[in-house]
């Protein structure tokens, strides 16, 4: 989609709840890209809320979550995981008949189960925008910062297909290409591919003795970027997805329990092999699979 699908979204007036650095960087890419409507930020009074406001991402600071949500016809939550729920539910009840919402969480289940069937006539539907950084709040917020990634939509069996489609519509105007998926498939993925190699960066950061940080260099630093993150944050996360990101880090244990057997046993061709296998995974992310940081979480 080019800039001018968020001159054509059928929405009047959109909320963020949330004004950290995913929701301002929402906010952000639908001032870039002519939204015409009105865009009501919504969160805890402070910096972040100040800064959106500041810089005209949003068009009015509304720290009241229930008097935003009676504003809006699509509103989007972009807090904590383990608020999520609460939020929607809040924003549910003041909402109008027809309101979207959904949420930009990188845990879907817990969230998409425990919202179902809101009444008054509000649908939400699950959103994770696969993008993101190790930075936080508003001061980093960019734009560009979702365009070229994926937006993972998990709508249930009853979900009605034309909010599907306005969701959809929603998140293409913002640059991003758009896959459905139930909700389990989601966090089973999502385990795989971000929850458990945050807790393996988080450990291998941890391992570092203080005498050697003045030895690391690119290697380590990139390896370990995302144990940068917000620890409150990713407790929330892995906890709320814990039972996929175990069964993930035992698919890493196993494999580093393979690359220590090599080693002990000083078999070459075998870790040559180990090696050769993880280049292959990795080349085959492409070419500019490093090029932005990830991390919505």
């Amino acid at each position: 989609m080019t800039h001018a699908d968020a001159e054509k979204l059928p929405f009047q007036t959109i909320g963020i709840v949330g004004c950290g650095l995913i929701g301002c960087s929402i906010a952000a890419a639908l001032k870039s890209r002519g939204f015409p409507g009105q865009i009501v930020g919504s969160g805890r009074p402070g910096p972040n809320l100040d800064r959106a406001l500041a810089r005209k991402l949003i068009d009015r600071a509304e720290p009241n979550l229930a008097a935003a949500a009676q504003a809006c016809d699509l509103i989007v939550i972009c807090t904590p995981v383990d608020r999520i729920v609460e939020d929607v539910r809040t924003a549910a009840q003041a909402a109008r008949p027809g309101t979207l919402i959904t949420d930009v969480g990188s845990v879907k289940d817990v969230v998409c189960e425990s919202v179902r069937g809101l009444d008054a006539g509000v649908t939400f539907i699950g959103s994770h925008p696969i993008a993101g950084s190790e930075k936080q709040g508003c001061l980093h917020a960019d734009a560009e910062l979702l365009s070229g990634h994926v937006c993972v939509l998990t709508p249930l069996a009853e979900t009605p297909r034309d909010k599907v489609a306005r969701l959809t519509a929603f998140w293409q105007a913002l640059g991003m290409s758009v896959v459905e998926m139930s909700p389990e498939t989601h966090d089973q993925a999502l385990a795989q591919t971000s929850h458990a190699p945050h807790v393996v960066a988080a450990a291998l950061a941890a391992s570092l003795d203080e005498a050697n940080r003045s030895l690391t260099a690119r290697g380590f630093r990139d390896t370990t970027r995302i144990a940068a993150s917000d620890p409150e944050l990713w407790s929330g996360i892995l906890l709320a997805n814990a039972d996929e990101v175990a069964a993930g880090l035992r698919s890493v244990s196993a494999r580093l329990h393979e690359f220590l057997q090599a080693l002990d046993a000083r078999e070459r061709a075998r870790l040559r092999k180990l090696l050769e296998l993880a280049k292959e995974n990795r080349d085959g992310l492409g070419p500019n699979s490093g090029n932005k940081h990830h991390g919505n979480e």
